[in-house]
C-alpha cells in the first residue's frame, strides 16, 4: 500500500508541477545545443541524415523492392526506425538522468524522481518532429491519413511507461556504477538488430519468433507498422498487448522501488 501511495503522490506531483515540467524539459533540449552556430538544427540532423542515407542506399543503390503489401521499403524502414530512435535517446539520457543534474539532488523541495521523466519528455521533442516527418512521408509517397493513425498516442504512452520505469533503474544504479552507462549502450547496440527494424520478424522461423517477442520494444516498433502499413488496432493482438503491458508494469514498479530505495544515499555519492 505505501509504493501505491508513493506512485499516487508521484502523479500528483506531476500534475500539480506541470508547468514547472515542461520548463524544465524545454531548457534540457536547449542546453544541449545551446551555444553552437546551427542550434536546434542538430537535433534533427543526425537521425534525418540517416534517414536519407538509408533512402539513397535502399532506394536508389540497391533499388529495394517494396514489401509484400506493396509498400515502399524506404516507408517500412523509418516506421520502425523512428521509434526505436526515441527508445534509445531518451534510455540513454534517462540513465545519466541523476548524474548531470547532480546540482538538484540536494534541494530539500525538488522530487528527483522527476528527472528520467525530463530526459524523455526532452528525446520526445525531437520524436513527435520525427513522427510529423514521417506522416509527410506516407503524404508525399501518395499515402493519406487513415482512421488507424489516431492509435498513434497509444504506442508514444508505451514508450514512455516502459522508458520511464527503464530510466528509474538504470539511473538509480548509475549513481553507483559507472560502468551501466557503457552496459546499456552495448545493449542497444544488440537491441538494434534483435528488434526487426531491418528485417521482418515472418522471415524468421515460426518457432523461434516467440523468443523475439519477448522484446518489449518489438511490440511499439510493430505498433507503428501497424498504424501507418498493415493497419491493424493494437487490441487485435490481444496476447503481445497484455505481455507487454505486463512486462512494462513490472518495470515500471521494480524501477520505481529500486530508486526510492536509493535515493537516501544519492547525496551521499554525489
Amino acid at each position: 500500500m505505501r509504493y501505491l501511495y508513493d506512485f499516487k503522490s508521484f502523479l500528483l506531483h506531476i500534475y500539480k508541477n506541470k508547468n514547472l515540467i515542461k520548463i524544465l524539459i524545454v531548457n534540457e533540449f536547449k542546453k544541449e545545443y545551446l551555444g553552437s552556430y546551427f542550434g536546434f538544427f542538430w537535433a534533427f540532423a543526425q537521425p534525418i541524415v540517416f534517414m536519407l542515407v538509408i533512402w539513397f542506399v535502399f532506394q536508389i543503390g540497391f533499388k529495394a523492392k517494396p514489401t509484400t503489401n506493396g509498400t515502399p521499403f524506404f516507408l517500412w524502414l523509418i516506421t520502425g526506425m523512428i521509434p526505436w530512435f526515441f527508445f534509445s535517446d531518451a534510455l540513454v539520457s534517462g540513465t545519466h538522468a541523476v548524474v548531470t543534474n547532480n546540482f538538484l539532488v540536494k534541494k530539500v523541495f525538488f522530487r528527483i524522481s522527476i528527472l528520467p521523466l525530463v530526459q524523455i519528455g526532452s528525446a520526445f521533442i525531437i520524436h513527435f518532429f520525427l513522427v510529423m516527418s514521417l506522416m509527410l512521408s506516407f503524404f508525399f509517397y501518395g499515402y493519406h491519413f487513415s482512421i488507424y493513425w489516431l492509435q498513434l498516442p497509444y504506442y508514444m504512452a508505451c514508450s514512455i511507461f516502459l522508458l520511464l520505469g527503464l530510466s528509474w533503474l538504470t539511473s538509480s544504479i548509475r549513481v553507483f556504477v559507472k560502468d551501466i552507462g557503457n552496459f546499456i549502450m552495448v545493449l542497444l547496440q544488440i537491441g538494434f538488430w534483435a528488434t526487426p527494424i531491418f528485417w521482418s520478424l515472418d522471415s524468421m522461423p515460426h518457432k523461434y519468433q516467440y523468443l523475439l517477442k519477448l522484446n518489449p520494444v518489438l511490440y511499439i516498433v510493430n505498433g507503428f507498422r501497424d498504424t501507418f502499413i498493415n493497419h491493424v488496432w493494437f487490441w487485435q493482438h490481444s496476447t503481445l498487448t497484455v505481455y507487454f503491458l505486463s512486462l512494462s508494469s513490472i518495470i515500471f514498479i521494480i524501477g520505481a522501488v529500486v530508486f526510492r530505495r536509493l535515493r537516501p544515499h544519492f547525496g551521499d555519492v554525489l
